[in-house]
């Protein structure tokens, strides 16, 4: 089946990295193919046809999104209208899971093929939204393994298509290099820091990383510190923050960006939970997880969160290979022992590094190829394949 039209709707930045991949290799093997919908500049620059900026679907948070909520629904409106009269082989919502199921559902209902790219964490809290997605979607796309299999035992279609970002980084890691690359010195053990990326995560986790570093730096006189902050507002924030810590001024690098290059350099990294931690995993090193938030959302985590773990190293392997310090248990006491016991275990960081590489091998399979041969099933009325993870 040549596809001619495909509906996308991304929903923030790395929406419109996933969905410029996508579009690249459809355009590869459709030529002529027409993308309508929702992007930002990348996508954009690849031919889609945005009817609303990117932004417009990027609110956080439940005050903002009941503030925007009008706004929203005159959105989806108009894009329902804007599919139906355009007849897309099939639409596919990237991420962006409580405006774009919605709207799945509502073309889905009048005959369009659908999709889903980039799993709600369903597996995690709110399962039963699994039925509403089973009715709103002809297939599922996920990025990671354990989501697959959480589909698959709903009966929900669903295609494990691999993560982007494994097929980014480079199986083999060169520590020397790296380090070289960053001007940090070649020897000693050194450790990365990667508090956050939000300021509200530099406000919680910010002094006790510095203090657990200060608690190190006395246990371990070699050891040093290499701090990349996520956008230059992190970076003035963390630089005043330092001046608290003069001892450690000697001892740290704060980088303003290059958290990738900064992972590879060290033997550890400390941080605190999301994307950071795929990327450690990624870059083959050992690592903390340590996360503190507001205490009555920490509450109410605890009630709606159904799985044992939160960072996803340990969800890919189901399994505890990263130790996970959470709200009072992320004391900067705590997170200096369990680091200083990793210091201390060279060979067992070895072992979990080539554990690492392996499951970055597991997640490296063509995801933009992968996900295009599932869009190209769903709209065609083929089944994806199940039993392969």
């Amino acid at each position: 089946m040549t596809l001619k039209r495909i509906y996308i709707v991304a929903g923030e930045l790395s929406g419109d990295i996933l969905g410029a991949g996508l579009m690249r290799e459809l355009k590869a093997r459709h030529p002529g193919i027409e993308f309508r919908g929702i992007g930002g500049p990348r996508m954009i620059e690849l031919g889609m046809q945005s009817r609303f900026p990117l932004e417009t679907l990027s609110v956080m948070g439940l005050v903002e999104v009941l503030k925007h909520l009008p706004e929203l629904l005159k959105v989806r409106k108009t894009l329902k209208a804007d599919a139906l009269a355009w007849q897309p082989d099939l639409m596919l919502g990237i991420d962006a899971p409580d405006f774009n199921l919605g709207l799945e559902r509502a073309l889905h209902a009048a005959g369009i093929k659908t999709a889903h790219y980039v799993s709600p964490s369903v597996w995690a809290w709110r399962q039963g939204r699994v039925k509403k997605i089973a009715r709103a979607v002809d297939g599922m796309l996920t990025l990671l393994p354990f989501e697959a299999d959480f589909y698959r035992a709903h009966r929900v279609p669903v295609a494990f298509v691999g993560h982007p970002l494994a097929d980014e980084l480079p199986l083999d890691t060169d520590r020397r290099v790296a380090r070289e690359a960053l001007g940090l010195a070649a020897e000693g053990p050194l450790l990365a820091l990667l508090p956050g990326s939000r300021a509200n995560e530099i406000r919680f986790m910010g002094a006790t990383f510095f203090a657990a570093a200060l608690t190190l730096s006395e246990r371990f006189p070699t050891l040093n510190f290499v701090i990349p902050a996520a956008t230059p507002a992190r970076f003035q924030e963390l630089k005043t923050l330092l001046t608290a810590y003069p001892a450690l001024s000697q001892r740290v690098t704060l980088l303003d960006g290059h958290a990738r290059e900064a992972m590879v350099a060290s033997d550890m990294v400390l941080l605190t939970s999301g994307t950071a931690a795929l990327e450690a995993m990624l870059c083959h090193r050992p690592m903390l997880v340590a996360y503190k938030m507001a205490p009555a959302t920490h509450w109410l985590a605890k009630r709606l969160v159904k799985t044992r773990w939160i960072s996803l190293p340990n969800l890919i392997a189901q399994e505890t290979l990263v130790p996970e310090l959470i709200q009072d248990a992320a004391s900067a006491e705590a997170i200096a022992g369990e680091l200083g016991k990793l210091l201390l275990q060279p060979a067992e960081c070895e072992a979990l590094e080539a554990r690492f590489a392996a499951m970055h091998a597991q997640l490296q399979r063509g995801a933009n190829q992968r996900a295009a041969q599932a869009i190209e099933a769903i709209a065609a009325g083929q089944p994806l394949v199940q039993g392969e993870t």
